[in-house]
């Protein structure tokens, strides 16, 4: 264990505005999720992500995504990305000011078919148009890799798939890969693998891991993905999220939890726990729930008795 290397310095891309929110059934007002992201803002964080610009029909908390992204206050160190499905999309984010957009895809069939109507070759096909225009306009672009470990519909996924999926990605003009355990069933084991297969051909500083800790392996993957060069992490306050594509997946790992194990394993995020989960308790007394991180709980009190 004592000849494990671990990054001196861990990039937190907080996702709690966007991916933790998307999927949620209590429909927040603009002043609500501008005082969240405004908030998050004041934490230390450097990349938070703003919204998504896609059609209310299929996701109706980011119907107000451009309202939302024109009040937040820009802090000039703070990057606030937004997700982008289509042209539409980019349209959108063009007009409002955007310079950073990101663009997803999956590693599996059957999970690109139901979260984007279409098969992954045709996805492709429209994030390659997307990343073009996106390119041609200075914009930087992330790019988002869905069920990397497994699919609720076609079982166990091919980390040669995750690897080629995110090579076309990278050569698109990705200048980030984020790795997405969809459905939180990866262990340490099927983590490894999949990123042995992803590094070989991407390179390290350039890959982030976005674990869902569903069976509560979140932050072993990440602790993996560290040993393994991998310095970004997604993140999302309070662990707010989840898949409306796939039933039972609980949120995102929370961002309390990950700068809490990374603070005390003396790796850098920058970002002040205390403020952090201030910033969760807001959201969540919004939301009329409680806070997933453990941390939360345990340092806020809201377990006791």
């Amino acid at each position: 264990m004592d000849n494990i290397r671990y990054p001196k310095a861990v990039k937190i891309v907080e996702v709690g505005a966007r991916d933790g929110l998307q999927n949620e059934k209590l429909i927040l007002s603009t002043e609500v999720k501008t005082q969240f992201i405004d908030k998050l803002s004041q934490t230390g964080l450097k990349v938070i992500e703003a919204t998504s610009f896609v059609s209310p029909k299929w996701v109706p908390q980011m119907a107000d995504g451009r309202e939302v992204f024109q009040n937040i206050q820009k802090i000039p160190y703070v990057n606030y990305p937004v997700l982008v499905p289509n042209i539409q999309g980019l349209r959108v984010a063009l007009d409002v000011g955007v310079k950073e957009i990101a663009v997803f895809g999956a590693a599996s069939e059957g999970f690109s078919q139901k979260n984007t109507n279409c098969s992954i070759e045709t996805s492709l096909k429209r994030i390659k148009e997307v990343v073009r225009v996106a390119l041609d306009h200075n914009l930087r672009v992330r790019g988002y890799v869905s069920c990397v470990i497994k699919c609720p519909y076609d079982g166990d996924v091919e980390p040669r798939r995750v690897a080629e999926l995110s090579r076309i990605l990278y050569n698109m003009g990705c200048y980030e890969i984020s790795l997405g355990d969809t459905i939180g069933a990866g262990t340490p084991l099927t983590m490894r693998n999949m990123l042995t297969e992803v590094l070989k051909i991407v390179p390290a500083e350039a890959v982030a891991v976005h674990c869902h800790d569903t069976y509560g392996q979140a932050l072993v993957n990440i602790l993996t993905s560290l040993q393994m060069g991998v310095s970004v992490v997604d993140a999302s306050v309070a662990g707010l999220g989840g898949c409306p594509y796939a039933e039972g997946a609980s949120g995102n790992v929370a961002t309390e939890d990950v700068v809490y194990m990374l603070n005390n394993m003396n790796i850098q995020t920058g970002v002040d726990l205390m403020k952090l989960l201030d910033v969760g308790e807001y959201i969540c007394n919004q939301l009329h729930r409680r806070p997933n991180s453990k941390v939360a709980r345990a340092l806020m009190g809201i377990n006791r008795g």
